[in-house]
């Protein structure tokens, strides 16, 4: 190996390593001759080598700024990392950012966390140890604190682009994210509801991910603005843990009581919902109403076709365009979705 390769070769590795953070001055060239034993022309000849690269800029007057870029920002690969591939409204989504990515000659490697953190931690460090040239990513357990935020700014640091859809992490400050407005949909379900006559109202959310803490706290805000003060324990609260198992026993309709309506995190517990009140001898809507979000195939095979909010876009996809954007070096911004009510029979 010649001796501008190995100068080159061993500044790399220091800056690839955040030895040399970006952002950051490389020593001088009076400097970098001492360190390595060479001369002033093998050391130009390796700068040149590293800005060839990417990995360095030279400003008049400054020296050798380091501008690490993503090292595998030609590999032609996306990793999506998503809650889940192949059940309820995902595999709609993640179709949606397959076709983004494909049409700009982009593959996807699907990775499923099943909501589980440990899982997100695995898929990261796999990342970590072969780059990609960026990722789009569903959070996982977005309401509780994430141990996974130093894997996330180090990829960050390798100067990977991360787009979130669905949901985020409050830990990462100013990280793009696409989203449905789920506080203002949890108000205006409810609002909906109580214009129709209900005003004692129970709901079902999931307490694990930061959707169900927006939508209740719509949902609550709501009943507040209308002066009505509904019990606690008519919020039922379940994780992805528990799901399968609220709708087991009497539990779910001693906390429901009087109610004359639900509002249901997403079209799934409302489906489940409207077979359990069936099976219970309740008839949906003439009993209880049942509305919710996501406005998915569920709410169109249910018995009673669900009244339910429709996001209109395809959050994958619009996620997927901004990473586009980004891997194009065009300006990409978070934005949040608003919702429209599809009105059907469950209400």
């Amino acid at each position: 190996m010649k001796k501008y390769e190995f100068v080159a070769n061993a500044l790399s590795k220091d800056i690839e390593t955040h030895f040399y953070p970006d952002g950051t001055l490389l020593p001088t060239e009076e400097q970098l001759t001492r360190l390595y034993d060479v001369s002033r022309q093998t050391v130009r000849k390796s700068l040149s080598i590293l800005e060839e690269k990417g990995l360095i800029e030279k400003k008049q007057g400054c020296g050798s700024v380091v501008t690490m870029k993503n090292p595998a920002a030609d590999s032609g690969k996306v990793t999506v990392i998503a809650t889940y591939i192949d059940d309820y409204i995902f595999p709609v989504q993640l179709g949606g950012a397959v076709e983004v990515l494909a049409k700009k000659h982009f593959s996807a490697v699907l990775s499923a966390t099943g909501n589980r953190i440990c899982t997100e931690r695995k898929i990261l460090e796999d990342i970590i140890r072969e780059p990609v040239a960026g990722i789009l990513v569903e959070g996982t357990k977005t309401a509780f604190p994430n141990p996974n935020i130093d894997l996330y700014k180090k990829i960050s640091d390798m100067k990977i682009p991360i787009v979130f859809f669905n949901s985020c992490y409050k830990e990462l400050d100013g990280a793009l994210c696409i989203s449905a407005d789920n506080r203002r949909g949890g108000y205006d379900l409810t609002s909906y509801l109580l214009a129709k006559g209900h005003k004692s109202i129970a709901a079902v959310f999931k307490a694990d991910d930061i959707q169900g803490h927006q939508r209740y706290s719509g949902y609550i805000s709501a009943m507040f603005d209308h002066n009505i003060y509904i019990s606690d324990s008519k919020t039922i609260w379940y994780t992805t843990e528990t799901k399968e198992r609220i709708f087991e026993g009497s539990d779910l309709l001693s906390s429901i009581g009087d109610a004359t309506a639900v509002v249901c995190y997403n079209d799934e517990i409302a489906f489940n919902l409207i077979k359990h009140l069936t099976a219970c001898g309740k008839s949906v809507p003439r009993d209880i109403a049942v509305v919710s979000f996501d406005n998915s195939s569920l709410s169109e095979i249910s018995p009673v076709k669900i009244t339910s909010l429709s996001c209109g876009v395809n959050l994958g996809e619009t996620a997927a365009k901004k990473l586009m954007d980004i891997l194009g070096g065009r300006a990409a911004v978070s934005e949040v979705i608003p919702w429209r009510l599809e009105e059907k029979e469950s209400s």
